[in-house]
């Protein structure tokens, strides 16, 4: 069988997206640690468990909805507990396992986040396009992805509570 190369067209789509995917979180990160002295990471984390019942998540479905590993969910969590935001318990449920659960404080420190990193996604990703464009965008997303995950067990479910 030949060897597939990409087009010249493809070439370029793939160094924008390269670099799309380097610079945003770059972006994003440093919006984050001017504002609040936080990484997107665990920014990430704070957010998650702030749209969950309770505030609260057991570990294992966080780092699967912040996109991390349980290692780094773990060390992530430990520099949110010693700022106080996030706390560890043993599991309601079943007693095994453990639920990190968003503080008081955690919970200030997203409501005061929030509008600024909003505004720097949208800024950053949402205004340079048109609306049709943004359609377009989502589409394309989402071909990828289901080539990536098509039987959606990487994702959350369509509908879950994606946080």
């Amino acid at each position: 069988m030949a060897q597939r190369w990409l087009d010249e067209e493809q070439q370029r789509i793939w160094r924008t997206w390269l670099s799309v995917s380097e610079l945003l979180p770059r972006v994003l990160d440093a919006q984050l640690q001017r504002d609040a002295g936080l990484s997107h990471a665990a920014y990430v984390v704070l957010a998650m468990l702030s749209e969950a019942p309770g505030r609260s998540r057991r570990m294992s479905d966080l780092a699967r909805r912040a996109n991390q590993s349980q290692s780094r969910l773990s060390h992530t969590v430990a520099r949110l507990e010693e700022r106080g935001w996030v706390r560890r318990e043993p599991s309601p449920e079943d007693g095994r396992g453990n639920v990190a659960v968003l503080t008081d404080a955690g919970w200030e420190v997203v409501r005061s986040v929030a509008p600024g990193h909003v505004e720097a996604v949208r800024s950053a990703l949402f205004d340079p396009l048109t609306d049709e464009q943004t359609r377009d965008l989502g589409n394309a997303l989402q071909a990828v992805l289901d080539r990536l995950d098509p039987d959606h067990s990487l994702r959350l479910r369509e509908g879950a509570d994606a946080g």
